[in-house]
């Protein structure tokens, strides 16, 4: 009997465990996939680098708000992105579909317009060395 007890209770918190850690894992939504397909300093703007990233979201996944200090350039190479920088209205934008962000842009929202499909950015910017590509905002 006292078998049968501490099996019992070793499956409960068995499937306790299981049951938070399956919870913890759905609440933290990883972050997007970025790919940083060239680096390169910029002969005739000294100082300055251009540099040429991909964005990877899966479907319903979005970036955190945040800001570049670095003029950066987005096009859609699939699926739909949804965007707004402070100051405009969100707008969702579509596969061959692109948008401008002045240096120091804060950038609200970035995210997949889809639940079901990923969605896929090739992002130019321009940017000091010593600058960062994304800055989280606060709250």
């Amino acid at each position: 009997m006292k078998a049968l007890r501490f099996c019992a209770a070793s499956l409960a918190v068995l499937a306790l465990t299981v049951s938070a850690a399956a919870f913890a894992h759905e609440t933290v939504a990883p972050s997007e996939k970025v790919t940083v397909l060239q680096d390169q300093m910029l002969k005739n703007v000294p100082g300055k680098k251009a540099l040429m990233i991909e964005v990877d979201y899966k479907p319903g996944q979005s970036s955190i708000a945040h800001k570049h200090e670095g003029t950066a350039m987005a096009y859609v190479l699939s699926g739909a992105v949804t965007s707004q920088v402070k100051g405009e209205k969100e707008r969702t934008y579509k596969t061959g579909e692109y948008w401008y962000e002045a240096a120091g842009s804060e950038h609200l929202v970035s995210k997949n317009a889809s639940a079901t499909q990923p969605a896929k950015l090739l992002v130019f910017m321009v940017l000091a060395p010593e600058e960062k590509v994304l800055i989280p905002l606060e709250n």
